[in-house]
């Protein structure tokens, strides 16, 4: 299992922040290792709410289906799954004086072989991680409301 863990501050309120982060596809726009986020379905989005990432490691793409599983006004969980590999995304919401403090968190479990790439893997992780801080708080700080 690899962990990151993140926080950073933006200068939007809680609300908005969750309204934008709580479509999956936009992590086009945040996550620098996802090509093509691709919403599957229709209507609100709410748990159950399923996406196709296709995302680019290490000079190789995966595809992972991505669901909600969590829609909380602070809280928002989404858990993608392949053959190889479950990808959680956990990011939590606070208050601040000026914003909203985002904590993110990817956890990825590999499964069967794969488990043996983890110590290997963990570095790449943590750059990807800090370059998730980067663009997300660029973007979310752009939103217009």
């Amino acid at each position: 299992m690899v962990q990151v863990r993140r926080t950073m501050v933006v200068r939007k309120p809680v609300d908005v922040v969750a309204n934008y982060l709580k479509d999956f596809a936009r992590t086009e726009e945040w996550d620098p290792g996802t090509v093509s986020c691709i919403r599957l379905g229709e209507g609100p989005i709410r748990v159950g709410t399923r996406w196709h990432n296709v995302s680019r490691f290490r000079g190789r793409e995966t595809e992972l289906t991505y669901e909600l599983t969590r829609l909380e006004p602070e809280h928002l969980v989404f858990v993608g799954r392949n053959r190889t590999a479950t990808s959680t995304d956990d990011l939590t919401l606070v208050s601040a004086p000026n914003g909203t403090v985002i904590t993110y968190q990817a956890t990825i479990v590999f499964n069967g072989l794969a488990k043996l790439a983890d110590p290997f893997l963990k570095r790449e992780f943590e750059r990807l991680g800090d370059a998730v801080v980067d663009a997300m708080t660029a973007k979310v700080n752009a939103i217009t409301v």
